[in-house]
C-alpha cells in the first residue's frame, strides 16, 4: 500500500501520518515512513525524541552522496539509481518502522539545485515504483515531492482538513493538484471535531463517499504535543476513530 497524507500546517496531517503507520505496522513487515514535509516533524510524532527526530540528516542535505550519485562537474545524472541504497537515509524506529527525512525542495533562483532535486526525485520514485513495501508519505499542501510518474504509484491521497470553510477549500485544491497528477482516489479525513454542526459543514460541501472518518478534538493530543510524548496509544479514544478509517481505506484500495 503506497498512501501520501497531505493537508495545511496545523490540521494535524503528521499526527493523522503517524497513526496509519502505527496501524498498518501490524499488517506489514515493514513501512517506510517518509516525513516530505519540512515544517513538521514524523519522527517527534511516531515516538523519537525530538533530538533523535532532527538527527537524522534530510536528503537534502547529502551533499556528498548527491554528488556520488548524480556525478560531479559537468555531467548531471537526472535519474540516480538509489533503490539499492535506501537503508542509507534513514533509520529505523522499530523493527518495522524505516523512517526517511526528505528536506525541502530547492526553487530556482541565484543558485541551480538540478542535483539535489534529482536526487530527491529519484529516491521517491524508487520508494513509489520500485519497493514492494508499504509507503506512507507525510506532505504539504502543495504535494511538491510527487509527479505524474511516481504519482501513479499512489494508492490513495488523503486531506486532512479541519471543519471550517478555508481548510474545506485547501483540501479542494489538494484534491485537484492530485487530479492533475493521475492519482485516482483522494478521500478526506477530517480533524478536531468538536458538534453536530461542524460535522453538518463538512457534509454539505464534500460528497459524504470521499470522507473516510472524523476524528473528534481531543485536548489530549495537546496535552501530549506540548510534553513532547507519543501521541497514538491503544489507550487513546481517537485510536478507535483512526483504526475504524484504516479499515474503510482498506476495502477501497483492496
Amino acid at each position: 500500500m503506497k498512501l501520501a497524507v497531505a493537508g495545511k500546517g496545523g490540521v494535524g496531517k503528521t499526527t493523522v501520518a503517524a497513526g496509519l503507520i502505527k496501524i498498518m505496522a501490524s499488517d506489514y513487515d515493514k513501512i517506510y515512513a517518509v516525513d516530505g514535509d519540512p515544517d513538521s516533524c514524523l519522527g517527534q510524532a511516531l515516538g523519537l525524541s525530538i533530538e533523535e527526530a532532527y538527527a537524522i540528516t534530510p536528503l537534502i542535505e547529502m551533499k556528498d552522496e548527491i554528488r556520488e550519485k548524480t556525478g560531479d562537474g559537468g555531467l548531471l545524472i537526472l535519474n540516480p539509481k538509489v533503490d539499492g541504497d535506501l537503508e542509507r537515509y534513514g533509520r529505523y524506529i522499530d523493527d518495522k518502522i524505516f523512517l526517511i527525512r526528505m528536506g525541502e525542495i530547492k526553487k530556482g533562483g541565484s543558485q541551480c539545485y538540478c542535483r539535489e532535486n534529482s536526487f530527491l526525485g529519484s529516491v521517491v520514485s524508487a520508494l513509489f515504483l520500485d519497493k514492494k513495501e508499504a509507503v506512507v508519505m507525510d506532505m504539504g499542501a502543495g504535494i511538491e515531492h510527487l509527479t505524474r510518474g511516481t504519482a501513479k504509484a499512489v494508492d490513495m491521497m488523503i486531506a486532512v482538513i479541519e471543519p471550517n470553510l478555508n481548510s474545506i477549500k485547501t483540501g479542494l485544491n489538494i484534491e485537484k493538484l492530485a487530479g492533475d497528477l493521475g492519482i485516482k482516489k483522494v478521500r478526506y479525513v477530517i480533524n478536531k471535531v468538536r458538534n453536530i454542526k461542524e460535522e453538518e459543514l463538512i457534509k454539505k460541501h464534500l460528497p459524504e463517499d470521499k470522507i473516510l472518518g472524523i476524528i473528534p478534538y481531543n485536548e489530549l493530543f495537546i496535552e501530549l504535543s506540548l510534553k513532547g510524548e507519543e501521541i497514538w496509544r491503544s489507550t487513546n479514544p481517537a485510536f478507535i476513530n483512526l483504526h475504524d478509517i484504516y479499515q474503510k481505506l482498506r476495502l477501497e484500495v483492496g
